[in-house]
């Protein structure tokens, strides 16, 4: 039996190489077998890290008997949702469609050309609670196509026609009331616990982004809160840093215990824009919200660059224990004789404590999860977590998908530069171009840009809309960092591509490219949210900081156009259209005279961390952007031009000087000096200038002046 699996640029494709069940990778060459062969589909989607997929495997994909039956009556389709999103969204429409829910591993039955007519998820090896064994499922739909053909092919066609009519995005012809839209996200907050919605909770970054863009007390309440309750919680590693993929429950106790990193690219993000929206009198919500952001950078610099650059997809729920048996979560649970082995009596106690470590367990087997209660020590919890590390470094760690995928790289880098800039740390700049500099060596290829790599040979599977959109904003973001206008050219080739590839008559974007679809019967396009932004929303946010970089009014016009289409989706259901109702609010806020700004940062030293960069990342309001260089930078369209750095706001343009104040004298590794208060009438060292449009404020030199220019209303 060929092993077509084997050479896969997908991890979890290789897992399945070895399994007997006769696997095809998605393609024109399983479906031309299907019709030759006379027989169905069946498409079994899932991922590396995702748990389910991997019980499914050792119960039914390794039986050998189940395998007969597959490899006689079906042609296998296995697919990585991570590297082939187009076919994982298209069956995901079909089977939320058929069965009310869905998830991983998906599981579709289809004709052989690719018309689904039977979809679940999981399916145990014999029948449970109500749940028929996947060997049942077999050989009921294995029998239907045998003895009644044409009504199999007759509801394959009518299940299209409908999922056609579903598919079409909810119009409307304004924009939402930002207002009557808070109104219904704080009817979804969890008051108790927060967050949003009951169990499983996901992590919410982008809604929180949403909320942080007025920052009036109601919204940055519940950002704030949610913010403070998942740093808390058991689905914040507390040990290691970073988050795991969700809570089972409502109280972000028991954690889903696959790390993702869009999810920490986008949480890394949050955190930043937290802290800088966070009052600095609350010293110790702000001391939270950088532990987090902090251990996140952490753990991606310990465990997920991978040798080849770039950063890999995800960590799996499952590890093995001591005996070498796989359960899901044993790497990061702990009990009380655990942490006395670890810590000693004293600070086991202590720990216990801090930790909510229980004698009963939070978790299974009288194991807890970690959970971050008080406000304790910083230096002994620092102290306590280094030793914890160290100790569960010595346990089986879960395994790692290696596959870099250009959207989630591109979401981590706009993370590391943003965080790098509010936290004033040099390092995780350079970490972020390291990554971009790999992703446009490797992942841009013949001419367009490839979805993902493994292992340092890039894939065949071309790039979607969100690995555009992503990688534009990161470039674009980077490129007003460095001052590098290099990066700004690869995110208008970037851009200029996407719009050809993508664009769809209304103005919006379709999530791939007409040729990629070959095989599937309709082309996705989705403008939701959740979890990462939908190819639009990624899309309309890298035109908007690349149209301004680069002063392109067709890209804003552009992104005007395709804001429009997801108007329906942020008015119907806004918790699931978070990035999309940043735009909204965004909008709503220019309406009022806060258009989204360009500042630039002018500073003698060139340094990219700059105090007068750092300030103006700190303080610019949702929307700004940012670019810092020398005078005459060139390359950024005209906005170095006869831009010096002057004295003070009141200092005429001529009167140019060096920068005195140097980069160690803002402190360093993100402790701010007691005189850099936003309000502080103190000496950047450089000059920044402020346009709205065509209304440009006095250029300004100090902390206080440069917050007045970039609050200041057109």
């Amino acid at each position: 039996m060929p092993q077509r699996l084997a050479k896969s640029s997908s991890p979890y494709l290789r897992q399945h190489a070895s399994n007997p069940i006769d696997w095809w990778p998605w393609g024109s060459a399983a479906l031309e077998s299907a019709k030759k062969r006379d027989v169905p589909l069946l498409i079994s989607i899932g991922y590396s890290a995702c748990h389910w997929c991997h019980v499914m495997m050792h119960e039914s994909f390794e039986d050998t008997e189940v395998a007969r039956f597959v490899n006689e009556h079906f042609v296998p389709i296995k697919v990585d949702r991570e590297e082939r999103p187009d076919v994982d969204a298209v069956y995901m429409r079909a089977t939320q469609a058929l069965t009310g829910q869905g998830g991983w591993p998906m599981t579709v039955f289809a004709t052989p050309d690719g018309e689904p007519f039977f979809a679940g998820t999981y399916y145990p090896p014999e029948p449970r609670g109500g749940m028929p064994s996947f060997r049942q499922v077999l050989e009921a739909l294995a029998d239907a196509w045998a003895t009644r053909r044409d009504e199999v092919t007759g509801s394959a066609a009518s299940i299209v026609e409908q999922l056609a009519s579903i598919n079409q995005l909810p119009a409307a012809e304004q924009a939402p009331n930002v207002w009557e839209t808070m109104d219904k996200l704080s009817a979804e907050f969890d008051l108790v616990h927060g967050g949003f919605g009951g169990a499983p909770k996901f992590p919410a970054p982008l809604l929180v982004d949403a909320l942080l863009v007025k920052g009036e007390p109601a919204s940055l309440d519940m950002a704030q809160r949610t913010l403070e309750a998942m740093a808390r919680g058991g689905v914040h590693d507390q040990v290691g840093g970073g988050f795991h993929r969700y809570a089972v429950d409502a109280g972000w106790v028991v954690p889903h215990f696959e790390k993702m990193l869009y999810d920490n690219a986008l949480l890394l993000g949050a955190y930043a824009r937290g802290w800088r929206r966070t009052p600095s009198h609350d010293e110790a919500l702000r001391a939270l919200f950088e532990r987090s952001a902090r251990g996140i950078v952490a753990w991606l610099k310990r465990e997920m660059i991978v040798p080849s650059g770039g950063f890999a997809a995800s960590l799996d729920a499952d590890s093995a224990d001591a005996h070498g048996m796989p359960h899901e979560g044993i790497y990061y649970v702990w009990n009380h004789d655990l942490l006395v082995d670890c810590l000693g009596e004293e600070d086991a106690e202590w720990a216990e404590g801090v930790f909510h470590v229980t004698t009963t367990g939070t978790f299974e087997y009288g194991l807890s999860t970690l959970q971050l209660r008080g406000v304790p020590d910083a230096e002994r919890l620092a102290s306590v977590c280094e030793r914890l590390l160290a100790e569960r470094q010595t346990r089986f760690a879960p395994p790692r998908d290696d596959k870099v995928v250009t959207a989630w790289n591109g979401w981590m880098i706009d993370a590391l530069v943003q965080a790098a800039l509010i936290f004033d740390e040099p390092e995780w700049l350079e970490l972020a171009r390291d990554s971009a500099e790999t992703l446009w060596a490797l992942h841009w290829a013949e001419g367009g840009l490839r979805r993902s790599s493994h292992d340092g040979v890039v894939s065949t599977v071309r790039a979607f809309a969100d690995d555009y959109g992503a990688l534009a904003l990161a470039f674009g973001h980077l490129a007003g960092a460095l001052g590098d206008a290099g990066w700004l050219k690869h995110a208008v080739r970037l851009l200029d591509q996407a719009i050809e590839r993508f664009g769809a008559d209304d103005g919006g974007f379709y999530d791939a490219r007409e040729s990629a679809t070959s095989g599937l019967y309709a082309r996705p396009r989705d403008v939701s949210d959740n979890p990462t932004p939908s190819g639009t929303s990624s899309l309309v946010s890298a035109l908007r900081v690349v149209g301004l970089l680069a002063d392109r009014p067709d890209f804003l016009e552009r992104a005007d156009a395709a804001a429009r289409t997801t108007w329906g989706t942020v008015e119907a259901g806004p918790r699931f259209a978070p990035a999309a109702l940043t735009d909204v609010i965004i909008a709503d806020e220019a309406r009022q005279g806060l258009k989204p700004a360009v500042a630039v940062v002018v500073d003698a030293s060139g340094s990219p961390l700059s105090r007068a960069a750092v300030a103006t990342w700190r303080m610019a309001p949702s929307g700004t952007v940012i670019v810092a260089g020398k005078p005459g930078t060139k390359g950024f369209a005209h906005h170095f031009d006869q831009r010096p750095v002057v004295r003070s706001d009141e200092a005429s343009a001529g009167e140019a000087e060096e920068a005195k104040i140097t980069h160690a004298s803002i402190g360093g590794a993100g402790q701010v000096d007691a005189e850099y208060d936003q309000h502080a009438d103190v000496e950047t060292g450089g000059t920044v200038y402020v346009c709205r449009g065509e209304t440009c404020f006095a250029p300004a030199s100090t902390v206080k002046g440069i917050r007045r220019a970039l609050w200041s209303r057109a």
